[in-house]
């Protein structure tokens, strides 16, 4: 019995090591590329701007911000295609993490002026959008 405990700690240590070196690569990664914006800064400059909302599609449906468009990360490389890498790309998502992973890969492929929400949606307090089903 006290080997399945042993091998069961090693697991939540391990996992738990891995969770907190991917969320620490990403704070790191963030701030090297240094594209975290405020909302004032996205707001003010987001016209000259692609919006991306990493979010899933029901979630997009539900609220988002005006003018942006539906990319879910899962699908991103995808349809990457859509994107023009001529203009700033700005991102947006639940979590920063994800769209830090996401600038990553845009960068990787080519994006030269790719920014990102400090901060998550829900804090957003500019003009939203909910797409209505009929």
């Amino acid at each position: 019995m006290q080997v399945i405990n042993v091998i069961l700690y090693v697991i939540v240590i391990g996992f738990l090591i891995y969770w907190v070196g991917t969320w620490a690569y990403y704070l790191y990664k963030g701030k090297q590329m240094g594209g975290a914006i405020s909302n004032e800064e996205f707001e003010s400059t987001m016209r000259k701007a692609q919006i991306v909302d990493l979010r899933e599609k029901n979630s997009f449906d539900a609220k988002h911000i005006l003018g942006a468009r539906n990319l879910p990360y899962s699908q991103l490389k995808y349809n990457e295609g859509e994107l023009r890498p001529d203009l700033p790309v700005y991102l947006y998502d639940d979590r920063k993490s994800v769209s830090v992973r996401a600038a990553s890969k845009l960068k990787k492929w080519g994006f030269e002026d790719v920014k990102w929400l400090d901060g998550r949606f829900s804090d957003w307090e500019g003009k939203t959008k909910k797409t209505t089903k009929l």
